[in-house]
């Protein structure tokens, strides 16, 4: 068991989906080339202005149009690189939490293969239309009337290894898409391992097809021990807002499920105020989601405000002795051609009333984030990241 003290205390791991903040030494292997979420979204609006991020010290991770580097900043501050074959959601989220994996999953850029497609139809009872990488909107403009019509499935991928099922919620029940997701789930096995299936529900008219927030994620099991399993072996409360619990398939963590970037700050701010010990896990899902695979700069510009003006109500409940640590998982840059993830490095930024702000360099991994968190709670330490607590915590 972890020391009374450690186990007593309480973390804020905030995951801002897809902010990447700039090349890895891989990113050109990925086909990502001038990728550079935060740089260039900065770049593409004539600057930023977040004035609490760059208290916080954002404007020292990184040269940022708008946000010159803090002269005494409010948080230790650096990035991580990822070290993590992949740049997926999942796997950014599970080394994070301290597991690295040395392989990536299967993707699928010629369709998923005639066995998986004649499976799938005898198990839901509907057809299939697609069957190859698409952006998300654009294939709904392209097949939404055919499926209309027909009722079958529309199913696509992506650069990640993914399998995405989109279906009318007018058309097919959603509870009828999650099913025929969990049955996609229990095939993409073994040799066709895919990471995550996920259930695409949209509403509209054809011209004014729109996805709705009832999209759900069914993910791999981590492969190995993560953050989250240490914390549950010694009762140490976990807390999950947004689809963390999906990204882990249900181990080690429940989640609520805010439907956009305001609803989860409000529910940060809630579960600072009322957790009392403990992991309050979150995934902020917009910028990925909504700004990122749609290449929507505009969105994503208003999406920093926000995520920005938010900052002070959303961190107010911080008590004496809490950590925060804001990061992302990948990059999702708006500004390039591709709607797909980027392999990006990632803001680091730590603050508490305890907190040193003090430079940590550019990790090598994002397990450096689970492993110090390890370290935090008093917990066995994981298999991959070096710990930074001692660099930032007072006492």
């Amino acid at each position: 068991m972890p020391p009374a003290s450690a186990s007593h205390r309480r973390a804020a791991l905030i995951v801002l989906d897809g902010l990447g903040i700039g090349a890895a030494p891989d990113t050109a292997e990925y086909g990502d080339a001038g990728s550079d979420t935060l740089g260039n979204v900065a770049r593409a609006v004539g600057g930023l202005a977040l004035p609490n991020l760059q208290r916080l010290g954002l404007g020292c991770c990184a040269d940022l149009a708008g946000i010159p580097p803090a002269d005494a900043p409010e948080a230790a501050w650096g990035t991580a690189l990822p070290a993590s074959a992949g740049k997926d959601s999942s796997t950014g989220h599970w080394e994070l939490t301290g597991l690295r994996l040395d392989r990536p999953f299967r993707t699928w850029p010629q369709g998923f293969p005639g066995a998986f497609i004649t499976a799938l139809t005898a198990a839901t009872g509907r057809g299939v239309l697609g069957n190859r990488p698409a952006s998300g909107t654009a294939i709904l403009d392209e097949l939404g009337v055919q499926h209309a019509a027909t009722g079958h499935w529309i199913l696509y991928t992506s650069a990640d290894s993914v399998c995405q099922l989109a279906a009318h919620e007018d058309i097919v029940p959603v509870t009828e898409l999650y099913r025929a997701c969990a049955v996609a789930r229990e095939l993409l096995v073994g040799e066709s391992a895919t990471l995550r299936v996920i259930a695409r529900p949209f509403v509209g008219t054809p011209g004014s097809w729109r996805r709705t927030d009832r999209r759900r994620d069914f993910s791999l099991s981590p492969p190995g021990e993560t953050l989250l399993d240490r914390l549950h072996a010694v009762h140490v409360p976990r807390l999950g807002i947004g689809k963390v619990d999906d990204l882990f398939a249900g181990r080690g963590i429940t989640s609520i499920h805010p439907g956009n970037n305001p609803a989860t700050f409000a529910a940060i701010a809630s579960g600072l105020r009322t957790l009392r010990r403990g992991l309050l896990f979150v995934n902020v899902l917009e910028f990925d989601q909504t700004w990122g695979h749609r290449n929507d700069v505009p969105g994503f510009h208003e999406g920093l405000l926000a995520l920005d003006a938010a900052l002070p109500a959303m961190l107010a409940p911080i008590r004496e002795d809490d950590m925060v640590i804001l990061t992302a998982d990948h990059g999702n840059d708006p500004t390039t051609p591709s709607t797909d993830h980027s392999r990006e490095r990632v803001p680091v930024l730590v603050l508490g009333r305890r907190v040193r702000p003090v430079p940590l360099g550019t990790r090598s991994t994002f397990a450096d984030v689970g492993q110090t968190l390890a370290e935090f709670f008093g917990v066995t330490p994981l298999a991959s990241g070096r710990s930074f607590l001692a660099e930032i915590w007072d006492g």
